[in-house]
């Protein structure tokens, strides 16, 4: 048992770091091939976020373990609202100013509930995998052409300080984004075998392990990135990491992993886990934009709500490992 735990915490430790790298590299890379602010913060930094949870899900479908792979994704996006935002939020009140991070918010309330309907049944079988990349792919590029319609937007200014705070040469970006990419697909692969290791030794299911450690392990770099954003004041990508990363766990962790082997989900992730991811997504939106006519922000009173929430689901959670 030591070799599992083990492993699980060297692979969320490479993971965590790995993650920062590849992100950073992969910013600075677009930033040098001409990409637009907005469009790294947009769809290059969502992407970075999720990069350790499609790893991790990539590689537990290739291992037989996809239960693992739809915990990892909803466990990580219930830990992104109610860990990362709630966490934030009680720090500092968080202002939502970017209209582009207001309209994916619908976006991802319309997603979340399309997965649901796909779990109905308690399967994901390839061609509804297939259709959620589709619709990922069509995200991709509706953002694209957003982005060149959209010169400016609050956005813009926050992914601008944050590339200016950790200017890179082109060498060096590249280098960082191999690097982080390689450690993160060795650093995912120990922390899969551990996992699951720990989820047979307890005789768990590998759904509740992903919801609880692995979950959480790969929101960690959200929480980190989150925290540096916070310290310079760019509000704005605070909440960008948390819509662009739950998007694309949504939709791109689940559908990878629906398409390289089809998903049986048991009931509770329905009844249990997406009516919770469902109903912080809500709650989320719901602060964001109904202010009573005051400035739209999240303030402490919303991030202790969301905290509190996390807090409890995860303490739900533990019960039923150690039970």
């Amino acid at each position: 048992m030591l070799l599992p735990v083990l492993a699980v915490v060297v692979g969320l430790v490479l993971l965590i770091w790995s993650a920062d790298r590849f992100i950073d590299g992969a910013a600075a890379t677009s930033r040098w091939l001409g990409l637009s602010p907005l469009l790294i913060g947009m769809l290059v930094i969502g992407f970075g976020t999720s990069a350790p949870e499609m790893m991790v899900s990539v590689l537990a479908a290739l291992q037989g373990s996809p239960e693992l792979a739809v915990g990892n994704a909803y466990g990580s996006n219930i830990a992104n609202i109610g860990l990362v935002l709630g966490c934030v939020a009680l720090i500092a009140p968080l202002a939502v100013q970017s209209s582009v991070i207001r309209k994916e918010m619908p976006v991802l309330l319309i997603v979340t509930v399309l997965t649901g309907v796909i779990l109905l049944d308690g399967f994901v079988a390839r061609w509804e995998a297939t259709i959620i990349l589709l619709i990922l792919g069509s995200f991709m590029i509706l953002s694209i052409l957003q982005s060149r319609a959209q010169k400016s937007d609050a956005l813009t200014g926050d992914v601008s300080e944050a590339l200016e705070s950790r200017p890179m040469s082109r060498g060096m970006a590249l280098l960082w984004t191999l690097v982080g990419l390689v450690v993160l697909i060795a650093s995912s692969r120990l922390l899969v075998w551990g996992a699951v290791s720990i989820a047979t030794a307890f005789g768990v299911s590998e759904l509740v392990i992903g919801l609880t450690v692995v979950a959480i392990g790969t929101s960690l770099p959200e929480l980190a990135s989150s925290l540096s954003a916070l310290r310079r004041n760019e509000h704005d990508m605070v909440l960008g990491n948390v819509v662009g990363s739950n998007l694309f766990n949504t939709l791109g962790v689940v559908g990878l992993a629906g398409v390289i082997t089809p998903i049986e989900a048991g009931p509770d992730v329905l009844t249990r886990d997406w009516i919770v991811m469902t109903l912080m997504t809500l709650l989320m939106m719901g602060f964001a934009f109904f202010r009573h006519g005051r400035p739209r922000r999240i303030g402490r009173m919303e991030g202790g709500v969301l905290l509190t929430m996390f807090v409890a689901y995860t303490g739900y959670m533990v019960s039923l490992v150690m039970s």
